[in-house]
């Protein structure tokens, strides 16, 4: 097992892992996130800004899943995929009730809700004054049903 270490330095998080320092910028984060969820067919995917507003996280990544196995799939994919970049999370909640899950990557924060739940806490609408990110180029928020 060994430490990781985490130093804020503008706008990007550097992460020691075994000596070595990974640079990854915030707003990639996000957006490889939004993209590992749209993979898994996850719905109403949201990118918000959050730099301006708080002071814990630089983005929300907000997604939903019509399941709780769907949600599962969709925060296993994303944990996957970050790992497979070095990107390990700080902390992650929610695994095993299924309906909301959590992926706190310091700089990023990454909620997958099951649908019914999303609405009851409403994220969006709670930082409403938050900018919306632009999906990546390849990817088009998409609203499936």
């Amino acid at each position: 097992m060994y430490r990781l270490r985490y130093f804020y330095v503008q706008d990007s998080w550097q992460q020691e892992v075994r000596g070595e320092y990974k640079t990854i910028e915030s707003r990639a984060k996000a957006k490889l996130a939004f993209k590992l969820a749209d993979n898994r067919k996850a719905e109403d995917l949201v990118i918000l800004d959050m730099r301006k507003l708080s002071n814990f996280c630089d983005y929300f990544v907000i997604v939903s899943g019509n399941s709780d196995t769907q949600v599962e799939a969709i925060a296993d994919a994303v944990r996957e995929g970050f790992l497979e970049k070095s990107i390990r999370a700080v902390t992650s909640s929610g695994r095993r009730s299924g309906s909301w899950v959590l992926l706190d990557y310091g700089d990023v924060v990454i909620h997958v809700f099951e649908k019914s739940l999303r609405d009851y806490y409403n994220l969006d609408k709670l930082w409403l004054d938050a900018p919306k990110v632009k999906p990546p180029k390849s990817e088009k928020p998409v609203k499936r049903k």
